[in-house]
């Protein structure tokens, strides 16, 4: 009865030890915030599919922004290309926290 209370023991800690670090991986992930250039970048290897880039930017701030009851933070960008002849630009809104672009319009 003993060995059965030991291995049961020694279960419930190796099952407490995997939970614990699905927990620290789950935290070390939503710390691990993409910075402004990451997104920058997704965002260029996006619009370099399609035709040539002739200029991009992003700011290195943070803006807060709510839409209806959801309140995040932003980074604003922008990409310039040339369509048709012609100079177009683009600026995007991406979430601060997941680099999820929320957002891209032409001027």
């Amino acid at each position: 009865m003993t060995k059965q209370l030991q291995y049961g023991g020694l279960l419930a800690v190796g099952m407490a030890g995997i939970a614990g670090g699905f927990s620290v991986g789950g935290l070390l992930k939503r710390l691990r915030r993409p910075t402004p250039n990451q997104i920058l970048n997704q965002v260029k290897r996006a619009f370099l599919k399609e035709a040539p880039i002739e200029g991009s930017w992003i700011e290195m701030t943070k803006a807060p922004l709510q839409k209806f009851a959801v309140r995040t933070d932003v980074y604003h960008g922008g990409i310039t290309r040339y369509e048709d002849g012609t100079l177009v630009q683009y600026e995007f809104l991406a979430d601060a926290n997941t680099g999820s672009i929320l957002d891209i319009y032409r001027l």
